[in-house]
Parts: structure tokens; sequence; C-alpha cells
């Protein structure tokens, strides 16, 4: 399995999947662990009820993917990312949310989270999110995708008087391909499927182009894509 830089610290695949479980609500963190408890190569390190108790045991912890609440008590779980992000930039965070439509959401994804979670998901969707966000995809749906591209684009209009930073990396023609559709919220198979190509090679064209843009997460480089100008999105 090919990982992105974000991911190659990490021990290789016979290591579980490190988990940490943040919410307020003890209920929901022993639904989230049963949920995870059965899978052996998933391991829930540890649990936290605010960010501020997060951002400590992450630190010592260093878990590889974070369920994150997004509103708690003392620190919000979006503070909380920030710090994480920066103390433990290899750690891959997943927004708990009772609704899409909560505006936090977009301030979460440029924090430093790889996506949200449905707290009313089914709860034997949980552990192949967990992998799936540690393979590098995020966890968007294309409705939020759109949200967010929007607000992306909202952005790059502000910044339109900015001078363009030189010189911007360039990205192939593919990789360009690869990005548009990272934007519309598509993870890897469904790229591979749109063009053709294989979902590895969807892996190494996502790797390279966060090597060129010296980024972690493929949100980062949307984010960054657009504000650069190298999408056009209206």
């Amino acid at each position: 399995m090919t990982q992105t830089d974000e991911t190659a610290g990490r021990s290789g695949s016979q290591e579980p999947i490190r988990v940490l479980i943040v919410d307020d609500h003890a209920l929901i963190r022993r639904s989230l662990e049963l949920a995870l408890a059965a899978e052996p190569d998933i391991e829930v390190v540890g649990e936290a009820s605010d960010g501020q108790e997060a951002v400590e045991i992450a630190d010592r912890l260093l878990p590889d993917v974070v369920l994150m609440d997004v509103r708690m008590p003392r620190q919000s779980g979006i503070e909380a990312t920030r710090v994480i992000k920066a103390s433990v930039p290899s750690a891959r965070i997943v927004m708990l949310t009772v609704s899409d439509e909560e505006e936090d959401l977009f301030e979460a994804i440029k924090a430093g989270a790889t996506g949200y979670l449905l707290k009313d998901v089914q709860i034997d969707e949980v552990p192949d999110a967990v992998r799936g966000v540690h393979e590098g995809q995020s966890l968007i749906n294309p409705a939020m995708a759109a949200k967010l591209i929007s607000e992306f684009a909202n952005m790059s209009r502000k910044e339109a008087e900015r001078p363009p930073q030189l010189p911007v990396p360039r990205l192939t023609e593919r990789e360009m391909e690869v990005l548009r559709l990272v934007a519309k919220g598509m993870n890897n198979r469904e790229i591979a499927k749109q063009l053709f190509i294989s979902e590895n090679t969807v892996k190494n064209h996502v790797r390279n182009i966060l090597e060129k843009l010296q980024l972690h997460s493929r949100m980062e480089a949307v984010v960054y894509a657009v504000r650069e100008r190298l999408l056009e999105i209206t």
C-alpha cells in the first residue's frame, strides 16, 4: 500500500491504526470505542472529553487518527485540531458533527481536519472511515465539497489583488486533472474510474501533488490550488 509522506513515518501495515476518540458525551465515546474494538487493525489508544484534554493526550500518544467532536467545553474541537496539527502533523483528524450544515466545518478544514463524520452514521461504517482517512482519503461528501469549494473561491476572489507568489510548483496535466476531481470530493476509487486509471496510480498522483506543493493533506492541496489560482472554480 502506497503511503503519503504524512503516514510514511508510521510503522508498516502490520501496526494497528492508533485512534484517539474525543467527545464530551461518554455514550458517544463508548459507541465509537465498541465499533472499533473488534477490528484487529485498529487500536483505540485513548479518549478525551474536551479539546484541552485531547491536545495533552495527542501530544503524549501520537495517534494516527483523531475522531474529534466539533463543540466541547474548555476548548472546542476546532481549536484543538489547530494545536494538534501543529504538534502532531502526522495525525489525521476527523470532525464528529450532528449535521453537515454546521458552519464550523469550514473552519475545521482550514484548521487541518481531514473531513467529517456524522454522529448518526451507521456504526459499522466507522472502521472503514478510519481506514480510509489513514490511507489518505478525505471524508468529504460531494455536497460538502461543493460548499467548501465555494468558500475557497470566495477566498480566492478576495485575494485577487494579492501579487502572485513566485514560483508556483508546476503540476502535470494529469496531476491537475486529479486535483480537480479531489476538489469535487471524489475518493481515489471514484477518480480512478473517472480517468480510466488504476486506484494505485491515483494514489501516486496525489502523493506527487502533495510533495510538489509541500503540503500534508488533500484538502490543503485544494485550498492552496484555489488560492494560487491553479484551479478555475466558479
